[in-house]
């Protein structure tokens, strides 16, 4: 699967901190996830639409 985050933004938003750069690998591996049970959810109410509450 392609990104799903972006460097710079990850780095903007920790503001002074380090990042390790295996973090952003990390990172999107967690988004991923998330996405993943957030469509399944959807899915098992009956719905194509992803919505805030399948977080």
């Amino acid at each position: 699967m392609a990104d799903l985050i972006v460097k710079a933004a990850v780095k903007e938003e920790l503001d002074d901190m380090n990042v390790a750069s295996d973090f952003y690998d990390a990172l999107d591996d967690e988004v991923e996830e998330l996405l993943e049970d957030a469509a399944r959810r959807a899915e098992e109410n009956d719905r194509k639409t992803v919505q805030p509450r399948d977080l």
